[in-house]
């Protein structure tokens, strides 16, 4: 039978060689720098690069949430504020607010696409709201149009939460660059996986680069160490994996347009589904990302059961909605729900969608999708 895991353990076997021959440079340069040296500055410079125009900066980090964290530091969220977030979501989206003594509001989502739902958040803002979090869900960009527009009237600082989304375009932005500043995560099944844990902060303001610069080091400016300007964190980059990162650029555009056409047969195949219990992505190629590609389905535990009788893995994303986790419950308002989260959260299934999957066993993961509606 075949076997085909949701999480694959050979993501990066064909550069195995490549990695032990970093190893070896990075181990015995003279320089002996491991963190944030001259390779993690070529790869920000390589990304940045690779994201338009030139005003954009990039700040490697330890990872997408510390660069997430960071962001909402360096737009002075604080205690008392309220930073509205998506109900459904990873967790985050809300530990990044409570942890800077701030207070998530959480925001329903649109019930097929899975993102926040933007007149939700509009009813969200309050007098003590001081920034929005847009995050990308699954297959689908937020509509980052109307929440910057929302943005824009309210006064509100808008973070875009594009760490799923890494080589999306919607209306010819790139994710991560429609709010004051965006971040996408490296941890190695997204799109621009590595083998280790590390993020970026993107952004066009200069300013608050410069303090996401200093916030990963400690508060130090890169100038003067032992200076600290600032009280940061430790979220430096690895010299190994920026070395990693700057290889695998080059072929990352080929990567994002296999999964975008394992997505494209997907959603053509199981279009005809929705009457009978299973519901695709939205079928448009714009503001699409194809880090996982999730469906909705009446049946939900059936359908991973039957996955798994032939083979196939399959993930949820998410169990329950952030505000019904323990950790956040104290944040949910007494009688508030999120019925469109909740939804979500009982019937999305993620099936793999991962670059190196042959033909034959794209067309396996539908055939078996296909054959439990029947």
């Amino acid at each position: 039978m075949m076997v085909l895991p949701f999480f694959p353990p050979d993501l990066f076997d064909g550069e195995r060689d490549v990695l032990l021959d970093l190893i070896r440079e990075v181990g015995l340069d003279p320089a002996q720098r491991f963190v944030l040296g001259e390779r993690t500055a070529r790869f920000e410079e390589a990304l940045a690069a690779s994201l338009g125009d030139g005003s954009v900066h990039v700040v490697a980090c330890g990872s997408g949430t510390s660069a997430l964290g960071m962001v909402l530091h360096a737009i002075d969220v604080t205690p008392g504020a309220e930073v509205v977030v998506p109900a459904f979501g990873c967790a985050p989206l809300a530990a990044t607010v409570v942890n800077l003594g701030a207070t998530p509001v959480f925001a329903d989502i649109d019930p097929h696409t899975m993102v926040v739902d933007p007149d939700d958040v509009e009813r969200s803002i309050t007098g003590r709201t001081h920034a929005v979090v847009a995050a990308h869900m699954f297959s689908v960009m937020a509509d980052m149009p109307r929440l910057r527009a929302l943005a824009h009237t309210t006064g509100v600082r808008l973070v875009e939460d594009s760490a799923v989304a890494q080589g999306g375009v919607l209306d010819g932005v790139p994710a991560g660059l429609w709010g004051e500043a965006g971040v996408f995560s490296f941890v190695q099944v997204k799109t621009f996986g590595m083998p280790g844990e590390g993020g970026v902060v993107v952004t066009r303001d200069a300013d608050l680069a410069a303090t996401a610069r200093m916030l990963r080091n400690h508060g130090q400016d890169g100038r003067h160490r032992f200076v600290h300007h600032r009280v940061g964190y430790n979220s430096r980059f690895d010299e190994l994996q920026a070395a990693f990162q700057l290889h695998r650029l080059r072929t990352f555009p080929e990567r994002l347009a296999r999964r975008a056409r394992i997505a494209a047969y997907y959603t053509e195949r199981f279009a005809p589904l929705t009457d009978r219990g299973v519901r695709p992505p939205p079928a448009r190629r714009d503001g699409r990302c194809h880090y996982v590609y999730s469906l909705l389905a009446e049946r939900r535990d059936d359908l991973r059961a039957h996955l798994a009788e032939h083979g196939i893995g399959a993930h949820v994303y998410y169990p329950a909605p952030l505000p019904r986790q323990p950790a956040f419950a104290p944040y949910a308002p007494p009688g508030r729900t999120w019925p469109h989260a909740e939804h979500a959260s009982a019937h999305t299934l993620a099936i793999p969608v991962y670059p190196h999957l042959t033909d034959a066993e794209v067309e396996h993961i539908a055939d078996a999708v296909v054959g439990f509606t029947r």
